[in-house]
């Protein structure tokens, strides 16, 4: 049963030598392909993996054996791999292998991490629900019916059905903590600025941030401390040292003040969801935590703030998609101009070629002022909101979610809807803040539930630490699906 172990418990086997890491990597290679139907995975490298592997035992057997040694995991299929392609869930990269590993695949591979394969996704990380990605949707593992959220679904679904121990995701505007609360897992979604972004394929650059999906918060915690740090390839990279594991799990929770935004605990969330993030808050009380009511007012602009900068910036970084450089080329094409225009016809999905559409309007003179430059001044607004919130706490607190996973094509033909889901969490990129999700219940159908933790600007400590506090006192995080233990 080596899928249900931690991370920290696999590291202590293997540096016990009761297992190998050849043996653990076969192990999941092997689940991954039992469990193909929830179509998580886009590639998988076996013979790649399996040299990594040995290179790792050989490392253990040396004594030479760092927190991740030896361990395997996988990566959203936006990070850049040498030695896989890089399709970002789309038909336009379908073909595409990149001559470089991005830095958080260079950082985890440093730490000897086993890379067995690239996770499935929303195309160009547009979507919340992993049904826009051309290799079609991913099936969430509590119920297969269920979506597993967007856009690291596949790293969220390969995670939960215990297929790899840890994957990484990266959030543009929810795009780990949205899938962690969806499929029962810990997301932690850092400072912006503390991941290195080098390398990987850009939707949002004000916005991306990579980040770890794991089972726990102690976990959460082995991941980030691998793969943040300053990376000088990054003009956005932060250089603030990342914290020691210890020093992210060792926190005392008495005194610690969670805010509680008004606008978080309305109607138009789901009682079960609110159920369960009250009772968690009790459980945090009792650890010595105090509850404090603060308010987020403009929070309900996000969404439509959000939908305006996101999709500008895509619209400049998806530019580079000509059919020309690199990526998907039309062989319908009689000109130059046909060549650009039926690349991009037929390499892009229709989301994302909506929110190029809506990108290239709200640039377009006449507009810009009318709605980018409007909606930057509201992102400042909604940064400045938070900041007067943690005059009064040190970590805000609510649902991450409105409601549990729904089903696939729920919401397809809606894209508002759709859109709506991310209303928790999309404020927390304009303002370049941490958050993490954590599971803390489950509703009347057998769904996660997730709860999000704000943190200040750098202080992922603060929200991991009292996520594994929560974790020392509860089992959610190690609840499987029953399909998959």
């Amino acid at each position: 049963m080596l899928h249900l172990l931690s991370l920290k418990a696999l590291r202590e086997r293997l540096q016990k030598r009761e297992v190998s890491s050849v043996e653990l990597t076969k192990h999941f290679i092997d689940r991954i392909a039992k469990f193909s139907d929830l179509n998580a995975f886009i590639s998988v490298d076996e013979e790649g993996a399996l040299a990594s592997a040995e290179d790792a035992d050989k490392s253990l057997t040396k004594n030479e054996s760092g927190n991740l040694t030896g361990i395997p995991i996988a990566h959203k299929d936006i990070f850049c791999t040498k030695r896989l392609r890089t399709t970002c869930g789309s038909k336009m990269l379908s073909g595409f292998t990149a001559p470089y590993d991005a830095t958080v695949v260079q950082r985890l591979a440093n730490a000897g991490c086993v890379t067995i394969g690239k996770t499935n996704m929303d195309e160009f990380a547009m979507g919340s629900s992993n049904e826009t990605s051309f290799f079609g949707n991913v099936k969430n593992p509590w119920q297969t019916s269920r979506v597993p959220g967007g856009s690291s679904g596949g790293s969220a679904a390969s995670v939960a059905a215990r297929l790899i121990p840890a994957a990484t995701g990266t959030d543009t505007g929810g795009s780990i903590r949205q899938p962690a609360a969806f499929c029962g897992l810990t997301g932690l979604k850092p400072s912006y600025g503390r991941v290195s972004r080098y390398g990987m394929i850009a939707f949002a650059s004000s916005l991306d941030q990579g980040g770890p999906l794991t089972r726990s918060a102690e976990d959460s915690a082995i991941m980030f401390n691998a793969m943040g740090g300053f990376d000088p390839k990054d003009s956005t990279s932060i250089e603030r040292p990342i914290p020691s594991v210890n020093e992210l799990l060792d926190l005392d929770l008495r005194g610690l003040r969670l805010g509680l935004p008004t606008e978080f605990f309305d109607s138009s969330v789901d009682t079960a969801v609110l159920g369960s993030v009250r009772e968690a808050l009790q459980i945090l009380e009792k650890r010595g935590a105090q509850l404090v009511d603060v308010s987020l007012p403009n929070s309900a602009a996000g969404i439509p703030c959000y939908y305006v900068i996101a999709p500008a910036e895509a619209s400049s970084n998806l530019s580079r998609f000509d059919g020309v450089r690199f990526g998907h080329r039309s062989e319908q094409a009689d000109s130059l101009l046909d060549l650009y225009e039926c690349s991009r016809a037929e390499g892009f999905g229709e989301e994302v070629k909506r929110r190029i559409l809506i990108g290239t309007y709200v640039l377009s003179a006449g507009y810009y002022d009318a709605y980018y430059l409007k909606a930057q001044k509201i992102r400042r607004v909604i940064s400045d909101d938070f900041k007067k919130a943690f005059e009064k706490c040190d970590v805000i607190v609510g649902p991450t979610t409105p409601s549990t996973a729904f089903k696939i094509g729920e919401k397809t033909q809606d894209p508002v809807s759709m859109y709506l889901n991310d209303i928790f969490t999309n404020t927390v990129n304009l303002a370049g803040l941490p958050s993490l999700s954590m599971p803390v219940g489950l509703d009347g159908s057998g769904l996660p539930i997730g709860m999000q933790l704000i943190g200040r600007f750098m202080d992922e400590t603060s929200l991991i630490g009292t996520a594994h506090q929560f974790q020392l006192e509860t089992d959610w995080h190690e609840r499987c699906p029953e399909d998959f233990a």
